[in-house]
């Protein structure tokens, strides 16, 4: 199977994915996304393997969609059902990850912004570097996150604290709220994840699908698959608001680096 934008690669028991955008800080493209969920698929597919890692090449993991300033025309055209239905698509590929019946490990370096934390919140195990930067500052003129996840990792008021301000938190804070199961200094990161990954993969698949279901199982009965439901359906709503709105109007007028600035005017740090 080939691939552009990712890189798949099988060792034993454990098949690694890498984002391999790194010029581009692994922005996740629509053919990326779908990359990704074929690499799983095939993974899932092959009985030797029994761990999927995910990790990024480059500086960071992923900073998020990669959005075009030159598709933001199409965005501004489309209807709300039908944006509503785009968004959904994202929703359901990034399911492809909480669905599989094989654990995934996702391992965490530099930046894991906005679309990247849609992603690896749905893995099964997340292991940040303790020097990470993990948020969505795409709440301050953008959207909502689709896969609602902050709220069962970190509770309400620290998911509120998060998605009311896009800030971000590093590795080391991430791990004490739960955000993410571990954090480790970044050059041993590789290592502590492969670690793992093939202590899971002691265990045999049959086993470790059951037991990675009846805990996402206990999730969906709080109504996990709802909240990714209605998170689309609200982040499509917003798009219509004044204050996403203006944010595509400088888009298409300015650039995406201006844009980024309006966003981002009433905080002290550079944009993300």
């Amino acid at each position: 199977m080939e691939f552009e934008h990712i890189l798949l690669g099988k060792d034993s028991r454990v098949a690694t994915i890498v984002l391999n955008r790194p010029e581009k800080l692994n922005a996740l493209s629509v053919d990326m996304q779908e990359e990704i969920v074929r690499a799983i698929g095939d993974a899932e597919a092959d009985p030797q393997i029994r761990v999927i890692v995910i990790k990024g090449a480059g500086r960071g993991f992923s900073a998020g969609y990669d959005i075009e300033p030159g598709g933001t025309l199409a965005y501004r055209q489309r209807s709300i059902l039908q944006d509503r239905k785009r968004l959904e698509n994202v929703a359901k590929r990034w399911l492809t990850l909480w669905n599989c019946e094989k654990p995934i490990i996702v391992l965490v370096h530099g930046v894991c912004l906005a679309g990247g934390t849609d992603m690896a919140l749905l893995a099964d195990v997340v292991i940040a570097a303790e020097d990470a930067r993990i948020g969505h500052p795409g709440v301050r003129g953008i959207g909502t996150p689709l896969t609602q996840m902050w709220a069962y990792l970190v509770g309400p008021m620290r998911a509120k604290m998060l998605m009311l301000t896009g800030d971000t938190i590093d590795g080391k804070q991430a791990a004490e709220w739960g955000l993410v199961a571990k954090a480790v200094r970044a050059k041993e990161l590789e290592t502590e994840g492969m670690a793992l990954a093939r202590r899971m993969a002691a265990i045999p698949v049959d086993l470790l699908s059951v037991n990675k279901l009846v805990i996402n199982r206990t999730l969906e009965a709080m109504g996990l698959k709802q909240c990714i439901i209605a998170a689309c359906e609200l982040d499509a709503i917003s798009h219509f608001t004044h204050t996403v709105e203006k944010f595509w109007e400088i888009v298409n007028s300015k650039g995406m680096k201006q844009a980024l600035a309006w966003r981002d005017r009433d905080f002290e740090e550079k944009p993300q």
